[in-house]
C-alpha cells in the first residue's frame, strides 16, 4: 500500500491517518444520508405551507448530502485502490 510519508513524520504515524481516511469516507455517506433526509423533510414542509423558500433550502440542502454521499463513495473508492 503506498501512502505518503513527510520527512519529518515518523511512518508508524502515517498509519493512523490512513485509519482516519478510511472512516471519513463512512462518516461522509452517513452525514449525506442526514442531509439528503432533512432537506426532503423541509422540502415536504415547504410544499404542505406552500413557502416557497423552504422548499428551495430543503432542495439545497438535499443537494449538499448527494454531494458528501459521492466524496465518501470517491473516498471508499480511492482507499480500495491502495
Amino acid at each position: 500500500m503506498d501512502c505518503l510519508v513527510l520527512p519529518e513524520i515518523p511512518r508508524a504515524l502515517t498509519h493512523g491517518l490512513e485509519i482516519s481516511i478510511m472512516t471519513s469516507s463512512a462518516s461522509d455517506k452517513a452525514k449525506g444520508a442526514g442531509n439528503k433526509a432533512m432537506g426532503k423533510a423541509k422540502d415536504a414542509v415547504g410544499k404542505a405551507t406552500d413557502d416557497p423558500e423552504t422548499r428551495a433550502k430543503g432542495k439545497v440542502q438535499q443537494g449538499k448530502g448527494e454531494a458528501q454521499q459521492t466524496k465518501g463513495d470517491a473516498k471508499e473508492a480511492l482507499n480500495k485502490k491502495k
